[in-house]
C-alpha cells in the first residue's frame, strides 16, 4: 500500500532572495533522487516560507522497482584459456555479480565476443532508503552560507527543526544535532507547536496556525488584498513583480494595509519617495487614477488584522523619519555648487592603481571627445555631451546618494537641472549608468549613450590593464555587464564604430598617462577576447548558432550591428540549396589560402584564360563588395561574393595551383590569398557547419 512522505526543514528566517531558489532546488533534487532510487510516486509538491522549506511526495511506492540488467564481462579470449576452461577473470566476474559460471552467455560487439550474465536487482524497502534524503537537504545551495555554534555544516540559516514522515512513521536521521520528528511550528507569534499525524495534514494544520506555506497562495492573497484597498479608496497601486516576490517571501501570513505620509514630502523627487518606500521599507507606492504619486503607501504585515492600526502607525513613523532625512539631505545638497562636489571627487579613490574618481572623469572626458569626433556630432550636441562627461559623477558626493546609493545618476540628473544645466546635459548624466542590468534599459539620448560607453570603456580597459580580469563568478567591478552594455548600445544606435577602435582609444589613453599597467604582453589580446566572449553571449541570446557566431567574429567584432546582420544572412543562406555550390567555391579558396602567404599578383604570369577571368572577376567583386560593405548591406555583400563561385570553379577545373614552376605557383597562390582576404572580411566560412543537401 502506497503512503505519503513529508520532509520539512525548519529554519531561522531566510533572506527573501534565497527562498524561491531553495524551494525549486528541493523539488528538483527530490524528483531526481527518486528517479535514481527507482522509487515510483504520484506527485511532488513543494512549499516555502521565510522559516521553512518543505516537500510532500504523494503515493510513494513501498519498494524500489526490481530490475533486471545485463552485466558485461571480459572478452571471451580472456575469459577462457587455450584449453577452453574458464579463467580466474571469468570466475571473478561471475562471483562479483552473484552468479555462477553456468549463467554465462556470450555476445559479439564490434567484432569481439564478450561474456555476459543476466542479474536481477531486488528493490529495497522505501522506508529503509528514505533516511538518505538528508543528503538532499544538505546539498541545497544558497547565495551565502553561515556556520553556527560548533557545527561544521554551512547553511543559509541555522536549522531549528526537521520533519521527516513516512505515513505516520518518523524517518530517522539527524542534521546539525537536530533529529527528525513529527512536529512543526506555526506562525512565530500567532501559532503554536503542531504534532502531525499524516503528511497530507501539513497545509491545513499550518493554515490554522497562521502559516500559508504555498508561495503562490500568499502572492495571490497579497494581490487580492491590494485590489480591495484600490477599489475602496479609488487609487492605483502599481505592483512591481520583483517587490511582490520579495514581500511574499518575507511573510508567512500576509495582511496588506494602507498608510500615509505628510503631503509636504511630495516636493521631493518622485524617485526619492519611491526608493524610500520600495527599496528601504518594502512598501508599494500609491498613485492616483491619472498616475500622480499620492501621499500613501501599501505595506504587508506578517500577521492578521489584530491591532492593525498600531502596525500602520508604526510603519508611518518609520517612513516619516526616512523621508524627513531625505528632505534634509535634499535641501542641504542644494546649498553647494557643482564645483564643490567635483572638487570632493579628487579625494575619493576609484581604484588604487587607477587613481581617484576625478582622474577617472578626466579619462571619460577624453574618450567622450574622441567619440564625439568619430560620430561627427553637431556642435551643440557635442558640447553638451562633453559637459555631461565632466559632470557625470558629481552626485556621488551628495548626501542624497550617500543615503540612497541606488539613486546615483537619478540624483545627478535632478540636481544638474536645479543647478541650471541644459536638459540634454542633465539627461545624459542620468542615463550614463545605463544599462544597469544585463537586459536593462538603454540610454535614450545620444549624449547619454556616448558618456555611458566612455565610462564603461574606461572601467573595463583600466581594470583589465591593471590585472583585474573577471574569473569564474567573480566580477566585483561588473566588467562583463558593462562590456555587454557597450555592445548593446552600439547595436541599438547602429553606430559606425568598430569595437577594436574604441578599445584602442582607451588603451592609448592609459599608456599615455603612464598608469602602472600589469606587466603582461597580452593585455590587448585579453581585452579582445573579453569583448568577443560578451559579443558571443549576446548573439547566442539572439538565437544565432554558435558556428555562425564564430565565423563572423573570426576577424574581430568590428561594427557590431553589421556583424549581427552578417550572421543573420549566413544563418539563412546555409539552408538554401542554391547556395551550396557558391559556398563550396568560397570555402575551397579559404582552405587553399592557408598554404601560403603570397599576396603580390603579377598579371604577366597568368598562363590560362581561367586565371585571367578569375582575376578580373575578383577586381569587379572587390569594388562592389566594398561599396556594399560601406553601406552595411550584409545581404548584397554576400551575394556579391558568391558571384566569384563560377570563376573559382572554372579556375580549379583548369589549373594546377601547386604548379612545378615556382613563379606560376606563387602567382596563383597570391590570387587565391587576395580572394581569401576579401571573403574573411565577411566571415570565416570554414567555421560554418554547412547543411548537407541530399
Amino acid at each position: 500500500m502506497s503512503k505519503n512522505v513529508l520532509f520539512e526543514i525548519g529554519l531561522e528566517e531566510l533572506p527573501a532572495r534565497f527562498v524561491d531558489s531553495a524551494e525549486k532546488q528541493l523539488a528538483d533534487k527530490t524528483a531526481a533522487w527518486l528517479q535514481d532510487m527507482r522509487i515510483s510516486y504520484d506527485s511532488i509538491s513543494s512549499y516555502s516560507t521565510p522559516r521553512r522549506l518543505a516537500v510532500i511526495i504523494s503515493d510513494i511506492a513501498e519498494k524500489q522497482a526490481t530490475v533486471e540488467e545485463e552485466a558485461k564481462g571480459p572478452a571471451i579470449k580472456i575469459a577462457k584459456d587455450d584449453s577452453g576452461n574458464w579463467t580466474k577473470a571469468a570466475i571473478g566476474f561471475t562471483k562479483g555479480q552473484g552468479k555462477t559460471l553456468e549463467d554465462i552467455y556470450t555476445k559479439e560487439i564490434k567484432g569481439t565476443t564478450y561474456i555476459f550474465v543476466q542479474k536481477k536487482i531486488e528493490g529495497k524497502s522505501t522506508f529503509d532508503l528514505l533516511p538518505d534524503f538528508k543528503n538532499i537537504i544538505e546539498s541545497i545551495q544558497f547565495g551565502k552560507n553561515m556556520r553556527w555554534a560548533t557545527e561544521t555544516i554551512r547553511y543559509a540559516r541555522p536549522i531549528r527543526w526537521l520533519v521527516a514522515m513516512y505515513g505516520n512513521e518518523i524517518i530517522p536521521f539527524e542534521i546539525a544535532n537536530v533529529k527528525t520528528d513529527k512536529f512543526t511550528f506555526g506562525h512565530r507569534f500567532l501559532g503554536e507547536k503542531i504534532n502531525l499525524e499524516e503528511p497530507m495534514d501539513y497545509q491545513k494544520l499550518l493554515y490554522e496556525n497562521r502559516v500559508i506555506v504555498s508561495l503562490k497562495e500568499r502572492e495571490q492573497l497579497i494581490c487580492n488584498q491590494i485590489k480591495e484597498i484600490e477599489n475602496k479608496n479609488n487609487i492605483t497601486v502599481p505592483i512591481d513583480p520583483e517587490l511582490l516576490a520579495e514581500v511574499r517571501n518575507l511573510v508567512e501570513y500576509p495582511t496588506a494595509f494602507m498608510g500615509s505620509f505628510d503631503k509636504e514630502y511630495l516636493q521631493l523627487p518622485p524617485e526619492v519617495l519611491i526608493s524610500s518606500m520600495k527599496e528601504h521599507q518594502r512598501y508599494f507606492p500609491v498613485k492616483s487614477q491619472n498616475g500622480e504619486l499620492l501621499p500613501y503607501f501599501i505595506g504587508v504585515r506578517n500577521g492578521d488584522t489584530h491591532s492593525l492600526d498600531k502596525v500602520v502607525r508604526g510603519n508611518e513613523k518609520v517612513l516619516r523619519a526616512r523621508l524627513s532625512d531625505a528632505q534634509f539631505f535634499y535641501e542641504e545638497d542644494q546649498k553647494h555648487t557643482l564645483e564643490f562636489y567635483l572638487d570632493k571627487l579628487k579625494r575619493v579613490v576609484f581604484q588604487e592603481k587607477l587613481g581617484t574618481i576625478s582622474d577617472k572623469i578626466e579619462r571619460v572626458v577624453h574618450i567622450t571627445k574622441e567619440l564625439v569626433e568619430l560620430l561627427n556630432l553637431d556642435p551643440t550636441t557635442a558640447r553638451a555631451t562633453i559637459r555631461a562627461a565632466e559632470l557625470c559623477k558629481f552626485d556621488l558626493m551628495t548626501n542624497m546618494v550617500n543615503e540612497f546609493t541606488e539613486l546615483q545618476g537619478v540624483i545627478g540628473e535632478k540636481y544638474a537641472a536645479i543647478f541650471g544645466e541644459e536638459e540634454i546635459v542633465s539627461k545624459a548624466i542620468g542615463e550614463h549608468y545605463l544599462p544597469k542590468e544585463a537586459h536593462g534599459q538603454l540610454p535614450n539620448t545620444v549624449s547619454g549613450a556616448i558618456v555611458s560607453i566612455a565610462d564603461k570603456l574606461d572601467t573595463i580597459v583600466g581594470c583589465i590593464s591593471v590585472g583585474l580580469v573577471p574569473t569564474g563568478s567573480q566580477d566585483p567591478y561588473g566588467l562583463r555587464r558593462q562590456a555587454a552594455g557597450v555592445l548593446r548600445i552600439l547595436n541599438h544606435n547602429k553606430w559606425e564604430l568598430a569595437v577594436e577602435d574604441l578599445l584602442d582609444i582607451a588603451k592609448k589613453l592609459f599608456k599615455d598617462i603612464k598608469v602602472e599597467l600589469e606587466a603582461k604582453p597580452d593585455i590587448s589580446a585579453t581585452l579582445d577576447e573579453f569583448f568577443r566572449m560578451r559579443a558571443t553571449y549576446l548573439m547566442r541570446e539572439l538565437e544565432i548558432e554558435q558556428d555562425i557566431v564564430q565565423a563572423v567574429l573570426s576577424d574581430g567584432i568590428n561594427i557590431f550591428y553589421y556583424t549581427i546582420d552578417r550572421a543573420a544572412v549566413l544563418a539563412a543562406k546555409r539552408n538554401e540549396k542554391d547556395f551550396k555550390t557558391k559556398e563550396e567555391a568560397l570555402v575551397r579558396v579559404l582552405n587553399l589560402a592557408k598554404k601560403s602567404e603570397e599576396t603580390v599578383i603579377n598579371i604577366e604570369q597568368f598562363q590560362t584564360d581561367s586565371e585571367k577571368q578569375l582575376y578580373h572577376a575578383f577586381l569587379e567583386v572587390n569594388e562592389k563588395f566594398t561599396e556594399f560593405e560601406k553601406r552595411r548591406n550584409a545581404e548584397k555583400a554576400l551575394l556579391t561574393l558568391s558571384n566569384l563561385a563560377d570563376p573559382i570553379h572554372y579556375f580549379f577545373d583548369n589549373n594546377m595551383v601547386m604548379d612545378d614552376d615556382v613563379k606560376i605557383r606563387n602567382n596563383r597562390l597570391a590570387l587565391i590569398n587576395q580572394i581569401a582576404e576579401l571573403i574573411y572580411r565577411y566571415a570565416d566560412l570554414t567555421k560554418v557547419e554547412w547543411k548537407q543537401q541530399f
